[in-house]
């Protein structure tokens, strides 16, 4: 079950826009941009692996529906 954290939700949208955005013109590339502008700092190492269990649940959730 997903909970819902602020936190665990940006950082599984930010992983999902910079490993499937296509190009600069992308809505991926675009959300990505959008959220680096308004100040979010992802961590380093950011991966899959990174995230807690909710993060990748909802990092899951975005590939099967994109």
């Amino acid at each position: 079950m997903i909970q819902f954290d602020r936190f665990d939700i940006m950082e599984a949208h930010y992983l999902y826009y910079r490993d499937y955005h296509t190009g600069q013109s992308s809505y991926e590339y675009i959300r990505l941009s959008k959220m680096k502008l308004k100040g979010f700092k992802p961590f380093q190492n950011l991966s899959f692996k990174t995230l807690t269990e909710n993060g990748q649940e909802i990092y899951k959730q975005l590939l099967n529906n994109g």
